[in-house]
């Protein structure tokens, strides 16, 4: 398969909402047709050097995109962990490897970013992400929890 991950510009904040709109829980939350937001979050996104927002191409085509943040923090012995958040593939490509493919992507620049551990959360409504995540070795160690603020 022939996927490619890049760091994400600003030319391509409306892919990526039109992807993040794109499922169930996404629909109810953004909103494609205001970008401005969007554009403000990518530039705090982009001038930090420990936020890596992601896109998977294809044949030049944008295919999917993630976010990946590291982690610095004192346990494991001071080590750095990775977080990969917002993982989404265009719609009419899912099932077909290309999310395995981006994860795969993804915790492959974790470990060259020096990260020891690569952790992810998914909503408790995405039954079939959770199987997707298991089937790449990801294992569900832990609780989640959020506080709306």
């Amino acid at each position: 398969m022939n996927i490619t991950l890049r760091p994400a510009t600003a030319t391509d904040v409306p892919d990526i909402v039109a992807m993040l709109a794109d499922d169930h829980l996404g629909a109810t939350r953004e909103n494609p047709a205001e970008l401005a937001p969007y554009l403000a979050a990518f530039a705090r996104i982009d001038a930090d050097p420990s936020q890596h927002l992601l896109v998977a191409e294809q044949d030049g085509r944008t295919v999917g995109t993630l976010q990946l943040a590291v982690l610095y923090g004192l346990s494991r012995q001071g080590s750095a962990r990775a977080l990969i958040e917002a993982v989404r593939v265009r719609s009419g490509l899912r099932g077909g490897g290309i999310g395995g493919e981006v994860v795969r992507l993804a915790v492959e620049e974790a470990r060259r970013l020096g990260c020891v551990l690569v952790q992810l959360t998914s909503d408790r409504s995405r039954a079939d992400a959770h199987r997707f995540y298991e089937r790449l070795g990801f294992q569900p160690t832990h609780v989640g929890y959020k506080l709306a603020l």
